[in-house]
């Protein structure tokens, strides 16, 4: 394809000439890498287009001019909306993963960005498996398709070269199996995959917990975490990743040596692309697989279309001893790990990027309580009842200043309505008409003030199974029968 692109003289040159199209951000990553690798002897421009992140970096790279374009499809479709990407010039269009693009939905993207492409382009489709859909779009949209395979004709779907474990475990011993397997010797990187990503998150904090360096990828992570983890895993810093089926299509790391279906894969599609990440490029690979009693028929099922020869997985628990015979685990493994042994750095030891990440909440900053505080009201204005007149943060009221509580207004109801000469308006009436002031000792003294000592007011009374009805303004007499 490079090749093919450097022949490309009367192109545009800010326009892109290839477009790869991928199922997942991380495979997207990895693919723009191995392109970058190849082509820097040729000068070849090359970008990843995928969500997540900030939209401005990609749109200046796309109008300082690319040459490949690596993306998902969703971003791609959101860049071409946007008018920043064009797509009339492309020569060359690769469908990675092409099965799984149908299987996540992305069927109507693709088609889409099909028909943004000439005719004219060389389409190339690439998969693992070939199932009737991807055959069926192949010759919808291909022009004299030609099928590959990169395989024997007699030979296997599955590695040859990884070696295959099927154990029937129970739900509640499986972290200590894992714990156990972990162990192993010669074990180096390992993939534990996971269908679900509460359990993947689950997993990996008992894990980590028990001494492993694990971290997790999976959808629900932010972009910046999952490319963390991911880099983690690569330079070592980790030697456990726990994800669900987003890590097990298309990444390519270097010593994996063990693969962990701690819950049995959905079919053999799965099988293969789980265990595909050990094995590879001639090396040797451990497959090991958790089959609960619910999936009983479904391994079966795996195990038949694949030939494994594993139709019944035997009963196995932490404690088994062929569990430490078959995959080599010292005989005093427990369910930690050894002090000793805890020599890689961690999650924590990874920096985080700042990838400007689009689409995600960000929790309101909480200012402290007291003086000076900024809040703001309904109407998007500060609230500055607590600020003083110069707006420096003084309080306006030097008892509330003081930490002392000002007077209560009480106000005396009577059947959900204020009672006649009581409540905040009567108090005003009666002080502006003849309340006496604090000023004047002989009424405060006979408490005919607000809030002194003095003589109580005579209790109201009220008739029983009945409402009292005001004779006065301050008092009321039952009513008579």
């Amino acid at each position: 394809m490079l090749q093919h692109l450097s022949q490309q003289a009367d192109r545009r040159p800010f326009a892109p000439a290839a477009l790869v199209v991928v199922p997942t951000r991380e495979l997207a990553i990895q693919v723009a890498e191995d392109i970058k690798a190849a082509g820097r002897g040729l000068g070849t421009k090359v970008m990843t287009v995928y969500g997540g992140r900030a939209y401005e970096p990609q749109i200046e790279a796309l109008r300082a001019g690319v040459d490949v374009v690596v993306g998902t499809p969703g971003r791609l479709l959101d860049l071409v909306r946007q008018r920043h990407l064009d797509l009339s010039d492309v020569v060359t269009l690769v469908l990675d993963e092409a099965d799984k693009m149908l299987d996540l939905g992305f069927l109507p993207d693709v088609e889409r960005i099909l028909q943004l492409t000439p005719a004219s382009r060389q389409t190339m489709l690439f998969s693992a498996t070939m199932p009737g859909e991807v055959v069926t779009l192949a010759r919808r949209h291909l022009r004299q398709p030609m099928h590959v395979r990169a395989e024997q004709q007699d030979e296997p779907e599955h590695v040859p070269l990884t070696e295959q474990h099927a154990f029937r475990a129970h739900q509640l011993d499986k972290v200590e199996m894992v714990a156990r397997v972990l162990q192993a010797e010669g074990r180096g990187l390992t993939m534990v995959f996971c269908r679900t990503k509460r359990v993947a998150d689950q997993l990996a904090g008992a894990l980590s917990t028990r001494g492993f360096a694990a971290a997790a990828v999976h959808g629900d992570l932010g972009q910046a975490q999952r490319e963390r983890a991911l880099r983690a895993f690569r330079h070592g810093k980790v030697d456990v990743l726990v994800a669900t089926d987003v890590a097990a299509r298309g990444l390519d790391v270097d010593d994996v040596t063990h693969v962990v279906n701690y819950e049995c894969p959905e079919d053999e599609k799965a099988y293969l692309h789980r265990i595909g990440r050990t094995g590879r490029a001639g090396r040797t690979g451990v497959a090991v697989t958790f089959v609960d009693w619910a999936d009983l028929q479904r391994w079966k099922l795996i195990n038949e279309a694949l030939g494994l020869g594993l139709p019944e997985p035997p009963e196995t628990y932490s404690t088994s001893e062929h569990l430490y015979t078959a995959l080599g685990i010292p005989a005093g493994a427990g369910g930690n790990l050894p002090r000793a042994r805890r020599d890689r750095a961690g999650l924590e030891a990874e920096e985080i990027e700042d990838l400007g990440e689009t689409g995600r909440a960000r929790s309101p900053r909480r200012l402290p309580r007291g003086g000076g505080s900024r809040s703001r009201g309904a109407g998007g204005r500060r609230d500055d009842r607590q600020r003083g007149p110069q707006g420096d943060g003084s309080h306006a009221d030097p008892d509330r200043a003081a930490g002392r509580r000002g007077a209560r207004v009480r106000r005396r109801t009577r059947g959900g309505m204020a009672v006649a000469g009581e409540g905040p308006a009567a108090d005003r009436h009666q002080g502006v008409a003849g309340r006496p002031s604090a000023s004047d000792p002989v009424a405060m003294a006979n408490g005919q003030g607000n809030g002194t000592p003095g003589r109580p007011p005579a209790a109201r009374r009220r008739r029983r199974g009945g409402h009292g009805r005001p004779t006065s303004a301050g008092s009321s007499q039952p009513e008579t029968a």
